[in-house]
């Protein structure tokens, strides 16, 4: 997922797409712990993807505050 893509989603998005992404990130480690797990890269594409959607919620709640 491109910043770009993440900035041009609403408040409310940001926290769907969070949760979402956070529900994945359990289910990787999960499979991982049970051997299942055959792409292990894609563990850290959803870290940084919850890095930067947490990211960019933050900013705009800065801005709505300014």
């Amino acid at each position: 997922m491109k910043a770009a893509d993440v900035r041009a989603l609403s408040a409310d998005q940001l926290n769907d797409e969070l949760a979402k992404l956070k529900k994945e990130q359990f289910n990787l480690r999960f499979q991982k712990a049970t051997g299942q797990l055959e792409k292990s890269s894609r563990i850290n594409e959803v870290r940084r993807d919850i890095a930067r959607v947490k990211t960019i919620a933050r900013q705009k709640a800065a801005e709505a505050k300014a």
